[in-house]
């Protein structure tokens, strides 16, 4: 699904971004327990809206630790996935074809994990190619390949001076994200200068070349070490 192509100056239009919480770090089991979007940029108070599902199975102790949310407490006041799901990916059909970006940190995980959900039960995804898609943890990267310290959102946050409401809340992390994909063109310039459609392709070739050399550096240790570049969705059976 790709948006209308925008005037260079992508950074001062509205954005929505998207976050989830899941049971898991892979992306093709992982279910999502909460879910949040967040229209952000022009004149206009942020519009939020968040969800809480009862993924349907046990959500492993380790998650709830990560992000508070446990089984009993989503069996209670969880939702459906697949009422859910609906109304997460008509936001994103909205946000797409009405000509704003999607903000996703870490978006191949996010993106893929909601596919697959999709996929699990029953649900359309959205049509198309999933563009434009603004990824801040691709462009950090790229931006400042060699910088030393960990890349989590909450990093970023603070090295670029971003405010961020607390780590593992899927509003909270989704607003973050936002504010990175805001910040980044104000501190590097030359990135508002690219169109939106040029800069997910670049972000494309960036992403594929960034897990070339993860890839290359994790099999200094294991031979046999693969790293998957796709962006921003993994494809099914990739």
């Amino acid at each position: 699904m790709t948006a209308p192509e925008h005037n260079p100056a992508w950074p001062d239009r509205p954005m929505l971004a998207l976050d989830v919480e899941t049971t898991g770090v892979d992306p093709e089991t992982a279910r999502i327990v909460s879910a949040a979007v967040a229209t952000v940029g022009g004149e206009t108070a942020a519009q939020t809206t968040t969800w809480l599902v009862n993924p349907s199975v046990e959500i492993p102790a380790e998650a709830a630790a990560i992000h508070g949310i446990t089984t009993d407490q989503a069996r209670a006041d969880g939702r459906p996935p697949a009422d859910v799901l609906p109304e997460i990916t008509a936001a994103l059909t909205q946000a797409l074809t009405g000509g704003l970006p999607l903000v996703v940190f870490r978006a191949p995980y996010a993106l893929t994990v909601l596919a697959r959900e999709c996929q699990r039960h029953q649900v359309a995804f959205l049509d198309g190619e999933v563009a434009p898609v603004i990824d801040p943890a691709v462009i950090d990267k790229h931006l400042d390949r060699y910088r030393r310290g960990r890349r989590t959102l909450p990093a970023l946050c603070d090295h670029h001076r971003v405010r961020h409401d607390g780590p593992n809340n899927a509003l909270a992390d989704a607003l973050a994200a936002a504010r990175l994909a805001w910040r980044l063109p104000r501190v590097h310039p030359h990135l508002a200068t690219i169109t939106l459609t040029d800069l997910h392709t670049q972000q494309q070739a960036w992403a594929k070349d960034q897990a070339t050399g993860l890839q290359a550096h994790l099999r200094r240790t294991d031979p046999t070490a693969t790293v998957d570049g796709t962006w921003p969705l993994i494809p099914t059976n990739s």
